[in-house]
């Protein structure tokens, strides 16, 4: 069976969003990019996307349309299957020729739907509170923190702050140009 794995851009004081909710501190950093190699080896093991509404709607303005040139992961990101958790939408449209699946509902019973349909690893990007839910029912596995050198003060921390004390072992980190870490840790639950 695949695992599960959250993934998420955070400053190094460890916020997903700043004060304001917003992204704005990694969205033109030249460096997000330096671990695209990292980013590919990593999705070769990955069966779907799942996405919550806000992070979807900042995809699908994005990718279908990146420079696979520019942005190598522009590729496995098209051609993955993408589900979408939602209560409000009614569709999720990707690019010109394909969308994303809405699952309506509960999101971790989603989840854990789509981990008996799919062998391979399930990814969720941002969607943190899809990845709260997650967290809090014990179904995440992997955790992927892309760690931006730099410092924003205040924000949204990548974890739900009602969430406890989760044990984590790291599995892997590794450091890119520009000060980008990407660390890799396996949760473990009692």
């Amino acid at each position: 069976m695949g695992k599960i794995i959250v993934e998420q851009i955070v400053s190094a004081d460890g916020y997903a969003e700043d004060a304001d909710g917003g992204i704005g501190f990694f969205a033109n950093a030249d460096w997000i990019n330096a671990a695209d190699t990292e980013q590919l080896r990593m999705l070769s093991e990955v069966s779907a996307i799942v996405l919550g509404a806000n992070t979807y709607r900042m995809f699908a303005g994005y990718w279908p349309s990146a420079d696979p040139v520019a942005e190598p992961v522009a590729v496995p990101i098209s051609e993955l299957p993408k589900f979408v958790v939602s209560t409000t939408l009614d569709a999720a449209p990707w690019g010109s020729d394909n969308s994303a699946e809405i699952l309506k509902g509960d999101g971790v019973a989603a989840v854990r739907e789509l981990r008996k349909r799919f062998a391979g690893n399930i990814i969720i990007w941002g969607s943190l509170t899809l990845s709260d839910a997650l967290f809090r029912a014990g179904e995440v596995d992997v955790l992927r923190l892309r760690i931006l050198p730099i410092l924003i003060g205040s924000g949204r921390s990548f974890a739900p702050p009602d969430l406890g004390l989760r044990k984590l072992s790291l599995a892997n980190t590794q450091s890119f140009s520009g000060g980008l870490i990407v660390s890799e840790y396996h949760l473990a639950y009692s």
